[in-house]
């Protein structure tokens, strides 16, 4: 199977590399834009044909259901979009992360898939990478996880000097970006059962500003993390099995240490021109998606979960 009449909603950075993945594909797209400048620019790298007004103005011309839907819009328009596609009738949606942009609008999503018996998945592309395609081969093999640890430090003047017309988005930024690297230590490492969270710190536009905590999952693996935005840091997720230590760092890339060994070296993983061609992990995420294999993806009930379970937690917010 194979989604072959799809609505690609905001065409913004992350619409333009869905459109040349879709374009790859030979998937039919209709493509759907807020402003007549973002239409007009899409277009001029495209060659498609794009709508403005957006997803609201577009179906009220009533025009045929597509197949599924892919949303790309700005954080503060996720839910919003989802609900108004949801309401019109599409039930295959994949939705950027974290699919919402505070913690409470996930509640709406939920119910309206559970109503509509909708599939929504929310696009964590780095379960698609090659790197971390290639670390669940090797766990699986050597038997499963023993611990892991992982840091989502955020360059947060770098990003505030970027970004600081949208203070409100900067304000949520670990749900919005830390959970990139969150999301990919839990899929590898698995699903906490008892978590312990600090935090410390304060920046003007965000509190807390330095994260700390430990936990064991519902298979016993044992887990640590940290991040500190007021210092040096990277991202990253360190996972430890019987035979090896796997290192994402960067998340592109897979180091692996050998037990008994104090050398790293890096994984030679199968060339594929998927992670180089396009954004990457966009590729093959797309085509999971299109072809209607959900297996690596988180769905809006998971993501539910998670946010009970461990976004909440580790973030301090009380959003």
């Amino acid at each position: 199977m194979l989604y072959n009449n799809v609505w690609l909603i905001g065409l913004g950075n992350m619409g333009y590399e869905y459109s040349r993945v879709l374009d790859s594909l030979g998937i039919i797209y209709t493509a759907i834009g807020r402003s007549e400048k973002s239409t007009t620019l899409f277009t001029e790298k495209t060659g498609h044909k794009a709508h403005p007004g957006g997803i609201g103005i577009f179906v009220q011309q009533k025009p045929q259901l597509p197949d599924a839907a892919i949303i790309s819009v700005n954080l503060e328009n996720l839910k919003d979009t989802a609900v108004q596609l949801l309401n019109y009738g599409v039930r295959h949606i994949l939705i950027e992360k974290p699919g919402v942009h505070h913690f409470h609008e996930i509640e709406e999503l939920c119910d309206l898939a559970k109503e509509y018996v909708a599939k929504i998945m929310i696009a964590y592309n780095r379960r698609f990478y090659a790197s971390v395609m290639k670390a669940r081969e090797i766990i699986k093999e050597d038997g499963g996880v023993t611990s892991f640890h992982f840091e989502f430090t955020e360059w947060t003047n770098k990003l505030f000097g970027l970004y600081s017309h949208k203070i409100e988005s900067l304000r949520t930024l670990f749900l919005t970006n830390s959970s990139h690297v969150v999301d990919t230590a839990f899929y590898l490492g698995g699903t906490p059962d008892k978590i312990s969270c600090y935090h410390a710190g304060t920046l003007e536009w965000h509190k807390p500003s330095i994260f700390a905590g430990a936990g064991i999952t519902t298979e016993g693996a044992l887990f640590s993390y940290n991040a500190n935005w007021q210092s040096a840091g990277r991202w990253s997720v360190e996972i430890m099995t019987p035979k090896h230590r796997l290192h994402l760092r960067p998340m592109e890339k897979l180091m692996i240490q050998n037990i008994d060994s104090i050398a790293i070296n890096e994984v030679d993983i199968d060339p594929s021109h998927y992670d180089t061609d396009f954004k990457p992990g966009l590729y093959l995420q797309t085509k999971a998606f299109l072809e209607g294999d959900y297996s690596q993806f988180c769905s809006v009930f998971e993501q539910k979960r998670h946010f009970d379970t461990f976004y909440k937690p580790i973030s301090g917010y009380s959003l």
